[in-house]
């Protein structure tokens, strides 16, 4: 059998789902059906990268009528490639590891018991959600401690609740124009080219580049912005 060729449960070795997930998820017509073999299905490249890409599109929150969605789009005859390059749009621009903790946990890490009201303001200040199973979703590493800082600088809250909310404006902004520019000036035209293979690869990797390169540019631009504003303010 070619190296390219796996029987389930190769598969489910190499890209670390399995093998039930894999039979699920093929019952729902997200994986196109193995080539048969006698008894034996046998699946290949093209299995693995759809399976990478509902492995993402899970891992980013998407339910399985979204990804049954986002799957339809894709042109039925789309290959490793393709799928490779979904991968690349679809990988956070930075990490967004989200924990799930109850009250008790949450006390321990904030180093002091918190109350609704401090739950309340760390919720508006985007710290965390507060679950319907009355747990806390905490979002990233030190998040809380910062949260916990702003609870405690004596500043008014709804000077932090103003400052996040217009944060959240601005950044909401941009990366929507951000986003609009990139689909009209790269994505679009990729696609009106008829979705050339030799120029797949090419992208995925610019992408993996551009989405660094643009955060920093963002903080760094951000930092200046507020320097010049301080010392117009005092000039």
């Amino acid at each position: 059998m070619a190296a390219e060729h796996f029987t389930i449960d190769q598969l489910a070795e190499r890209s670390g789902v399995t093998v039930r997930t894999i039979r699920f998820w093929s019952g729902r017509g997200l994986l196109p059906p193995p080539q048969l073999r006698g008894r034996t299905g046998f699946y290949g490249v093209d299995h693995l990268a759809r399976l990478e890409l509902i492995s993402e599109l899970s891992a980013l929150g998407f339910t399985l009528a979204g990804i049954e969605a986002h799957l339809e789009r894709l042109p039925a005859t789309v290959g490793a490639g393709e799928l490779a390059l979904q991968r690349a749009l679809l990988t956070p621009w930075v990490p967004e590891p989200i924990e799930d903790v109850d009250r008790a946990e949450l006390d321990r890490r904030a180093g002091r018991p918190l109350d609704d009201h401090d739950l309340a303001a760390l919720a508006d200040l985007g710290v965390v959600d507060v679950l319907e199973d009355g747990r806390v979703r905490l979002h990233g590493p030190g998040t809380l401690g910062g949260g916990v800082a702003v609870l405690d600088s004596g500043l008014p809250l709804d000077v932090w609740r103003q400052a996040h909310a217009l944060i959240e404006q601005h950044t909401s902004a941009l990366a929507e124009d951000l986003m609009k520019m990139f689909q009209d000036e790269v994505l679009q035209p990729y696609r009106d080219r008829g979705r050339p293979a030799d120029e797949r690869s090419r992208l995925a990797g610019a992408l993996a580049q551009l989405k660094p390169i643009t955060v920093h540019g963002v903080v760094t631009a951000f930092g200046r912005a507020v320097n010049r504003a301080i010392r117009e303010r005092v000039g």
